[in-house]
């Protein structure tokens, strides 16, 4: 995989005059990891800089975004083309990028998910399939699972159930809430919600990210599938943290050989530009006749852009690098885990993997996370953290990332892990 050569010089403004720009003009909700923060200025393969020429190996990847690396040749090369000849039109013209990309959902997707609609955030994307549905169905409810994200917006607020994001005071009480994947009694508090028949759909994601790197268990996404056959409800499959490859299958939804009414992704589908769709089948898409114009959801470099992405993915088989380097990963971890008592559990799939530090329920474990967060960015290593608690180390690099450098970020967890104490 091709990445650029790095900017000669970065920019050596310094972190403090920034963070003060930080503090006088942006709104304090929107907050930074650590303490002592670098300042980034470029970004190489797997790898991010800062202002001080320090280098940093990228597991996190931009919260799942960057699943090709910092830099791309071909991904710059076919944004660069692209803007040479036409930047922006919006949908209410034509423009072949974006149709040449439908038809490659249309040929990607599973079963009868043939229709796309392009937006620029994955929430964009969940409230389309919200929309969609509730014109479907001629339902107002919607169901989600305890632990889920969903987006920043009302609706998809309203359906997240992270009390951390769950920022607006006057939420809709048009969307119910059923126990996560971890619930013994999820699927049966399910059944018993949706025989009121009144729910449009069920949002899910079939790994959860923000809650924790949560996986369902064998079987749970068939029986739900079922059980929204059965009562008329949709289903609406959030892909936008663990699509396009990253569990080792384009959609994570394969894993369990379902299809869901709607697929919505984004994040790696644009490795760093801002794109996202909402993908379904023709019979829920004929309902869709009144206008739904999108000013930026089809920009022709974002589209040119997502189709060299697929094309990466494809040409260097990155769902089958996924599940390998992500087996290798887990195999690390788990033998870790036996040595270090901070470690409750690892989980996840492909290069989507969560290490729980500590107990969710004690604050002392959000402490320590925070703690080997830092101690780990000193050591040139970027990390996640989820979980309800904020108590999961999260790792999800760019795919292309190599054996060597998983296992390098491995051994320095495992040396900090080692002078943590809990």
């Amino acid at each position: 995989m091709k990445t650029t050569s790095p900017i000669a010089t970065c920019d050596q403004t310094k972190v403090e005059d920034v963070l003060e720009q930080k503090r006088r003009y942006l709104i304090p909700s929107v907050y930074h990891f650590y303490k002592e923060p670098p300042l980034i200025v470029q970004g190489q393969g797997c790898e991010l800089i800062d202002a001080d020429g320090k280098r940093y190996l990228d597991c996190y990847s931009g919260v799942g975004a960057m699943s090709l690396g910092h830099s791309h040749t071909e991904i710059l090369e076919a944004a660069h083309a692209q803007i040479d000849i036409l930047q922006h039109t919006t949908t209410i013209y034509l423009t072949e990028p974006m149709f040449d990309l439908a038809e490659r959902f249309a040929e990607l997707a599973p079963g009868e998910l043939n229709r796309s609609f392009f937006c620029a955030s994955g929430t964009e994307a969940n409230e389309a399939a919200m929309l969609m549905a509730s014109q479907f169905t001629g339902r107002e409810r919607f169901l989600s699972l305890a632990g889920g994200l969903h987006g920043r917006t009302k609706s998809a607020m309203s359906v997240t159930q992270i009390p951390m994001w769950r920022t607006d005071p006057f939420l809709l009480d048009s969307c119910d809430v059923a126990p996560g994947y971890n619930a013994d009694d999820s699927l049966s508090v399910i059944e018993q919600k949706l025989k009121t028949n009144n729910f449009a759909a069920i949002i899910a994601e079939p790994i959860q990210g923000n809650g924790g790197i949560i996986t369902p268990p064998t079987g749970y996404w068939q029986t739900l599938r079922e059980l929204c056959d059965n009562t008329g409800t949709l289903l609406i499959a959030d892909e936008i943290q663990c699509g396009i490859n990253r569990t080792g299958t384009f959609f994570a939804v394969n894993h369990e050989q379902v299809t869901p009414d709607f697929i919505t992704t984004a994040k790696a589908l644009g490795n760093g530009f801002p794109i996202a769709a909402c993908l379904t089948t023709d019979t829920v898409a004929a309902v869709c006749t009144r206008p739904a114009a999108s000013t930026y959801g089809a920009n022709p470099i974002a589209c040119r852009v997502a189709l060299a992405v697929l094309d990466c993915h494809e040409q260097n088989n990155l769902a089958a690098q996924a599940e390998q380097k992500g087996q290798r990963l887990m195999a690390n971890l788990n033998k870790l885990a036996t040595q270090a008592k901070e470690i409750t559990e690892v989980r996840g799939r492909g290069l989507m993997v969560g290490v729980e530090l500590g107990d969710a329920d004690n604050p002392d474990a959000a402490v320590m996370t925070d703690q080997v967060l830092e101690a780990m960015k000193d050591q040139g290593f970027l990390l996640g953290k989820t979980g309800i608690g904020r108590n999961v180390l999260t790792f999800m690099p760019p795919l292309i990332m190599s054996d060597e450098q998983l296992d390098e970020a491995c051994e320095q967890l495992a040396g900090i892990l080692n002078k943590i104490e809990y």
